[in-house]
């Protein structure tokens, strides 16, 4: 998917909500546990539910991967059912050089066909740039992290007195550009986003962290939002667990609705 296409998607469903489809087995409502492929399921009947307030999804690759050739399969299924033309996301950080980084990116873009996949970029330009060889296809780097082993690195004070996430934002502004490039920003660094945006006032961030982390959606668009939204922000635990009962459908369009109103009057406040 292109940039334009992805700004008209944004700007057609008053939305830059990005649903993330991370289905844990034990967590899935009772009565789907017996079938016979109870992710795929739940993920379409979370997909039916939110696709009017959804411009992205986006598969956390762990969640299948656990599972074997079972859980590969039901993914599979997952963006086969995922209609045409809604952004979708290979959450997997990889990052690896070489031929190995390369044979990444065509399982990705080619076996899987997704949009874009998250790489982490601490092995540096040869692990990033196979991925950027595909055309209308994106890499969403690892920025500024919200998990608390964040600071171990992220937060380092280099030579020159930035910060390593600084550095690494700078650095990758030669690898790709706004139109192939995005970058992960966790939600909870609050005042943080506005350091990220004045770096890369251009690319896309995908931020996750609203909802159940505790992030503001609020927040984050007054620090990162830019004249073309500019962001995808990811809800997991509070739109796709927000019941656990046979209605969970239901309460998960309730949850994507709120934050889809909420969105809409951001979109007008900062992008007229």
């Amino acid at each position: 998917m292109t940039k334009t296409e992805l700004l008209r998607l944004i700007k057609e469903k008053s939305s830059f909500l990005c649903v993330g489809l991370d289905p844990s087995l034990e967590k899935l409502p009772a009565h789907l546990q017996k079938g016979p492929d109870p992710l795929f399921e739940f993920n379409k009947i979370i997909i039916d539910h939110t696709i009017d307030f959804a411009v992205a999804y986006k598969p956390n690759l762990a969640f299948y991967e656990a599972l074997g050739p079972r859980g590969l399969e039901s993914l599979e299924k997952t963006l086969e059912y995922i209609p045409g033309g809604v952004f979708t996301i290979a959450d997997a950080k990889r990052g690896d050089i070489g031929n190995t980084s390369r044979l990444y990116a065509k399982a990705f873009f080619e076996r899987m066909d997704f949009d874009a996949v998250t790489v982490a970029p601490y092995m540096g330009e040869d692990s990033v740039m196979p991925f950027l060889g595909f055309q209308d296809k994106w890499v969403i780097l690892l920025g500024l992290t919200s998990n608390f082993g964040s600071l171990d690195f992220q937060l380092m004070k280099t030579e020159n007195g930035k910060c390593l996430f600084e550095t690494v934002l700078e650095k990758s502004q030669k690898w790709g550009n706004s139109d192939n490039m995005m970058y992960v920003v966790g939600a909870t660094k609050g005042e943080k986003i506005a350091d990220v945006r004045k770096i890369v006032p251009g690319h896309f961030l995908l931020v996750p962290g609203v909802g159940a982390q505790g992030g503001s959606l609020e927040e984050v668009a007054k620090y990162g939002m830019n004249k073309d939204c500019g962001l995808l922000v990811n809800s997991s635990r509070s739109i796709i667990y927000a019941s656990s009962d046979k209605d969970f459908g239901w309460a998960a369009k309730q949850e994507a609705s709120k934050l889809h109103n909420t969105m809409e009057d951001l979109l007008e406040k900062y992008c007229k």
